[in-house]
């Protein structure tokens, strides 16, 4: 059950309301020997996440116990997500059978959107971010078919440490266009190896994920670099974006299309979909 205390300029918004000035005057009519007004013998408040922590700590004696960290999910992990979350969008400025366009019954959504775009570019350190499109895997194939259009040439690289699932939406995107995607080797430290490009013709954009699949950090400096030394533009995915909260961003290391998967900023797992995908 969702419970979110009034603050203390709504309540007093209801005392004015009624008439009253503090909540002593609201309870008047109720005998003063009638009224307990000693130090209730209740543990203190708790946070959210304090009180889901106490949760799973009594939870802990049941035969299934969240005691154990879990990593599977390849980009899909279980964050925390606050009630206030799910409690905001299920207020009528979200939840409306009229499509978005129709601004004087979308207020809510249009306001929220652009508060993401706005973050979203920030976080990426980009200067202009979409409303988002299906998912991370999608996200890169549309970068990558959008640096083809930019720079009128037909093939691309991407690290094979990029996510499995996304290189594989790439080919199904990339199958009946004619354009050429080419796999780039990983070194024995766990990052990519550039070499490749430098024998590719025609190199519309190069794609690496930081993090990459296995964990390890790419230098995008130097991968950006190299990208534009070939004329090509650099992308940059991602499939965790809470890791820019503590890693440099891809703007700020000379990527030119930063895209991948928002789902950590507030999306539950739903058995894998859907996603968020970041532009």
């Amino acid at each position: 059950m969702r419970y979110l205390p009034h603050t203390d300029e709504e309540i007093g918004s209801m005392l004015q309301a009624v008439g009253k000035n503090n909540l002593d005057e609201l309870f008047s009519t109720v005998p003063e020997d009638c009224r307990y007004t000693g130090t209730l013998n209740l543990p203190e408040p708790l946070t959210e996440w304090e009180l889901n922590d106490l949760m799973g700590a009594l939870s802990s004696t049941m035969a299934a116990s969240p005691e154990y960290t879990v990593f599977v999910g390849a980009g899909s992990y279980e964050h925390y997500i606050p009630e206030s979350a799910a409690y905001l969008l299920s207020r009528s400025e979200f939840v409306t059978s009229y499509t978005p366009y129709q601004a004087e019954m979308s207020q809510g959504t249009l306001q929220a959107i652009y508060e993401y775009q706005t973050l979203a570019a920030r976080l990426l350190g980009m200067e202009v971010a979409n409303a988002s499109v299906y998912d991370g895997a999608s996200a890169l194939a549309e970068a990558l078919l959008m640096a083809i259009r930019i720079t009128r040439k037909n093939a691309v690289a991407i690290s094979s440490l990029v996510h499995p699932h996304y290189r594989r939406v790439v080919q199904t995107y990339f199958e009946p266009t004619g354009h050429q995607v080419v796999e780039l080797p990983r070194l024995e430290n766990g990052r990519t190896d550039l070499s490749p490009i430098h024998d590719i013709d025609n190199l519309a954009a190069v794609a690496v994920q930081s993090p990459n699949f296995l964990g390890c950090i790419e230098d995008l400096q130097v991968i950006g670099e190299n990208a534009h030394d070939k004329g090509a533009l650099f992308v940059s995915c991602f499939t965790e974006a809470l890791a820019y909260g503590l890693i440099k961003n891809p703007g700020s290391q000379g990527a030119d299309i930063a895209c991948g998967e928002g789902q950590s900023l507030g999306i539950p797992q739903s058995f894998g979909g859907p996603g968020l995908g970041m532009f």
